[in-house]
């Protein structure tokens, strides 16, 4: 048996929480350059509340075969990975915005 949506009360089949939540995100991806001129990739702007930031971040990492963390509700990747982060945030139902 399917369990039930603690936000909107419908079986899992049905919910869009979820997907709704990703339409209303402004997420904003930009580059920073860190110590040793070493280039990381930045993702924010994902409200923790309604989307599984690590599984996303996890996701992201395999996307572009880098490696990356989760701090402070950012997703940090490393290297210059704007196009590709961007294609795959869009794949997903995101709304992007380069920086």
């Amino acid at each position: 048996m399917a369990g039930i949506c603690p936000v909107c009360g419908l079986p899992q089949e049905l919910c869009m929480c979820e997907e709704i939540a990703r339409e209303q995100q402004r997420i904003r991806i930009y580059s920073d350059r860190r110590r040793y001129g070493k280039v990381v990739t930045i993702v924010e702007g994902i409200d923790a509340a309604d989307i599984d930031v690590e599984d996303l971040a996890k996701r992201l990492k395999t996307k572009c075969a880098a490696g990356g963390t989760v701090k402070g509700g950012r997703i940090e990747l490393q290297g210059e990975h704007k196009k590709k982060v961007k294609l795959a945030l869009e794949k997903i139902g995101f709304t992007v915005e380069i920086r």
